[in-house]
C-alpha cells in the first residue's frame, strides 16, 4: 500500500485492538484516509497530509467544534481520545486521527427530493448555528484556508473576510499565462480544446463585467469551509454524518450556503435546479437566521469568486494534477449559465 501509515505505532496508543485490514479511501483530494479494521472494530484513519491544515493545534481545534456539535445532536463523527486523552497523534512528524466508522453514501442533488434538499440546507443552517453557540467569534481569529485559483475539491476555497475579492487584472494575467500552458501541453487533447475554449470566453465575459467587482463579504462566523456531497454521509434519506472539518474557519457564511449548493445541485450540463435550490435555501434561511439580503450579496460574492476562479486549470497545468479534471466541464459551464440567469439565481437563493 503507497503511503501505508505507521499502524503498530498509531494503535499502541489507542484501545482500539490490533490491525486486521487498512485499505486506502478514495475521495478526497488533501488528505489521505484509510478504513481500518482491528480486533476491536471499524475504524476511519484520517493522515492529516496537506501542508495548510495540518498544523496539530489546528487540528485539536476542528475536534473541539465536533465534539462540542455532537452535544448539540448534529451529526458529526468526533475523534476518538487516545490513552492519554488526545485526539491528534504525532509520529515521524506526521498527525493522525482515529474516528469511528461511519456507514453511509454520498449522494449529490440529483438524487434529492425538493424535501430533502429542504432538510439539506436546514442542516447547514443547524451547523453554522451551533458553531456559533460553541465557537464564538472573537477578534482576529483563523480563517479557513486557500487561495484564488488553488482551492478544495469541488470547490474555490472560500476568501478570507478581511481580503476583498479577485481583482479583474491579475485575472487577466492569469488567464494569458494559463493559454500559454495550454498552447505548449504536447500531445494536444481534447481537455486542453476544453480548456482554451473557457479561457477565451472566460475572459470575454469578466471584460464585460469587470465593473460589478463586490465589496467585501458580510456577516461572518464559523463555517465547515468544504460543505459538498464528498463532505456528507447518508443512511437512506437521512444525513449520517458531516466528514472533513480540515478548512473550518471564519468566514462569510452565507457564502458557503450558496457555494455548497452551486456543488450539489449542479447538473452535468452546468446549470444549477434551480427549483431543489430554492427549497434548499428557504431552510437554510429559517435554521440560520439569515435575511434574504444576506444571501443575495452572497449569490453576488459567489458569482464572482467563480468568475474568477481557474483553481482546477492550475491543477491540471501547474502542478499537473488531474484528480479535478471531471468536475471541470460542469463547472466551467456554470460560471456562463449562472451570469446569463443571474437574476434567477438569485431569486432563488433569496425568495
Amino acid at each position: 500500500m503507497p503511503h501505508a501509515p505507521p499502524l503498530r505505532a498509531l494503535l499502541s496508543q489507542y484501545a482500539a485492538g490490533s490491525a486486521l485490514t487498512c485499505e486506502p479511501v478514495d475521495q478526497g483530494l488533501l488528505n489521505r484516509g484509510y478504513r481500518l479494521r482491528t480486533t476491536r472494530g471499524h475504524y476511519f484513519l484520517k493522515h492529516h497530509f496537506d501542508p495548510e491544515t495540518a498544523d496539530p493545534a489546528a487540528i485539536a481545534r476542528q475536534h473541539r467544534a465536533t465534539e462540542r456539535l455532537a452535544a448539540l445532536g448534529v451529526p458529526v463523527a468526533p475523534p476518538l481520545p487516545d490513552r492519554d486523552g488526545r485526539t491528534v497523534a504525532v509520529v515521524g512528524g506526521h498527525s493522525y486521527a482515529l474516528h469511528p466508522w461511519i456507514e453511509g453514501r454520498h449522494r449529490h442533488g440529483g438524487q434529492l427530493t425538493p424535501q430533502q434538499c429542504g432538510r439539506l440546507g436546514a442542516l447547514l443552517g443547524v451547523v453554522h448555528a451551533s458553531l456559533e453557540r460553541v465557537m464564538p467569534v472573537q477578534g482576529r481569529v483563523p480563517a479557513a484556508r486557500g487561495e484564488a485559483g488553488a482551492g478544495p475539491p469541488g470547490s474555490a476555497p472560500a476568501a478570507d473576510p478581511g481580503a476583498g475579492s479577485a481583482g479583474p487584472a491579475d485575472t487577466f494575467a492569469l488567464i494569458d499565462d494559463l493559454l500559454a500552458r495550454v498552447r505548449r501541453h504536447r500531445p494536444a487533447d481534447s481537455f486542453d480544446e476544453l480548456a482554451r475554449h473557457r479561457l477565451l470566453e472566460r475572459r470575454a465575459l469578466l471584460e464585460r463585467h469587470a465593473d460589478r467587482r463586490p465589496p467585501r463579504g458580510g456577516c461572518v462566523g464559523w463555517v465547515h469551509g468544504d460543505f459538498h456531497p464528498f463532505n456528507l454521509l447518508y443512511q437512506g434519506d437521512a444525513p449520517a454524518a458531516i466528514v472533513d472539518w480540515d478548512r473550518l474557519g471564519v468566514q462569510p457564511r452565507a457564502e458557503e450556503a450558496v457555494r455548497a449548493a452551486a456543488i450539489f445541485f449542479v447538473r452535468p450540463a452546468g446549470a444549477l435546479d434551480l427549483p431543489k435550490v430554492r427549497a434548499y435555501a428557504r431552510a437554510y434561511r429559517r435554521t440560520a437566521g439569515a435575511p434574504p439580503s444576506e444571501l443575495a450579496v452572497a449569490v453576488h460574492r459567489v458569482w464572482w469568486e467563480r468568475l474568477n476562479d481557474f483553481w482546477m486549470l492550475r491543477w491540471h497545468y501547474e502542478r499537473g494534477d488531474t484528480r479535478a479534471d471531471p468536475q471541470f466541464p460542469a463547472a466551467s459551464a456554470l460560471v456562463v449559465w449562472w451570469t446569463r440567469e443571474y437574476e434567477a439565481v438569485c431569486d432563488a437563493f433569496a425568495d
